[in-house]
């Protein structure tokens, strides 16, 4: 069992920043969180310190827990202190996997629940790092607010928690005091831009730079596999989007599509719509974009070559659609994802984007998820 120990640290800091403004964050630990979500928001506050400068406030970290003893993933041994007042409260998130109980799960994790619910009602702003928002929920922090949480959850917890607006194509979302962010990594968008507010948007920049961490991004969508996501129930509608995967350099042609399947229009955009609550052309437009970003990521093509590939002559109308849902022009993706064979060569991946566990050739393999 490993443990790491803060208490140096934090007593440090308390003699340090108290009495000269310091953000006071605490972050609240529970059995099973992953413990790198427990330290990633203040070890990148520490750093921006650093690079703030002596003269600048400071943040007063703490991790807090209802519990005295909190061993976290991994058999990691927490050192915990007492909830007690703070700016900001941060909870992190825990491994959701397809045997999880999370109705069990839940109701262990009653004491710091209560902790959420009375911090949020003092006035403290509360932050839930990916599957984290599940707690939120729980609290009742999220009924009439928007929320996020990763991708691959995010259907999951719009259906436990209706009263919420979740955004799963977003990073960070913060509405009333409430943040909920997406998944694993966004815990640093978070962070940057709680450096941003507390020091300025100088020392968030090069707190990225030195940290490795990428500010500029905006979404989570470019990072979505559909494939990966639980789909019970929409046979019809599996059938469809196969067809249409297979065929989207074809022109969309829905009168073509419904008598394909037998059906007469409409009956098939009911059934689609009552299955996915979108419309094939949607789907339609996701698949070719997903196409084209793998072209983008792996081929040197013309981006009108691979316009056309995905079923668009003009370029500029595939460019336009390719930004609303990824939110880059297609060069500034292909900068950004490219993968070459330096890079390719160097590590092999292990998991992808929303912590997903993939076998080579796209293949899904056991889709955990969490973080």
């Amino acid at each position: 069992m490993h443990r790491r120990t803060r208490g140096a640290m934090v007593e440090a800091a308390r003699q340090q920043d108290e009495g000269t403004g310091a953000l006071r964050v605490a972050v609240l630990a529970y059995p099973g969180c992953f413990a790198s979500e427990v330290f990633g928001v203040p070890d990148l506050l520490t750093m921006a310190g650093h690079v703030a400068g002596p003269d600048a406030p400071g943040c007063l970290v703490s991790v807090v827990s209802p519990r005295r003893r909190v061993t976290a993933s991994g058999g990691a041994g927490l050192d915990v202190r007492p909830p007690r007042e703070a700016d900001v409260l941060v909870v992190p998130g825990f491994e959701l996997g397809p045997d999880t109980d999370l109705d069990a799960l839940l109701a262990r994790l009653a004491p710091e629940i209560a902790v959420i619910r009375e911090r949020a009602a003092a006035g403290t702003a509360v932050v839930s790092l990916c599957v984290g928002a599940f707690l939120l929920a729980e609290a009742g922090l999220l009924d009439g607010r928007r929320a996020t949480t990763s991708w691959l959850h995010a259907g999951e917890l719009a259906r436990r928690c209706p009263g919420a607006d979740v955004r799963p194509e977003h990073l960070v979302v913060t509405d009333a005091g409430v943040t909920t962010t997406a998944a694993f990594s966004s815990m640093y968008d978070f962070a940057l831009d709680l450096v941003r507010r507390h020091h300025g948007a100088g020392v968030a920049r090069t707190t990225a730079r030195v940290a490795l961490v990428d500010d500029a991004r905006s979404s989570q969508t470019p990072y979505v596999d559909p494939r990966l996501l639980p789909q019970p129930g929409r046979e019809f509608s599996q059938q469809v989007m196969r067809r249409l995967d297979q065929n989207v350099a074809e022109r969309y042609d829905l009168a073509a599509l419904a008598a394909a399947f037998r059906v007469s229009t409409r009956t098939l955009l009911r059934r689609f719509g009552e299955e996915t609550g979108r419309s094939p052309l949607a789907h339609l437009q996701d698949s070719r974009v997903r196409r084209a970003r793998h072209l983008l990521e792996t081929t040197d093509r013309t981006v009108a070559a691979i316009a056309a590939t995905v079923g668009y002559q003009d370029p500029g109308t595939f460019a336009a659609l390719f930004a609303r849902h990824t939110g880059h022009r297609p060069h500034a993706y292909r900068t950004a994802f490219r993968r070459t064979a330096e890079t390719a060569g160097t590590v092999e991946p292990v998991t992808g984007a929303g912590q997903v566990t993939a076998r080579p050739g796209g293949v899904a393999g056991r889709r955990t998820g969490g973080g």
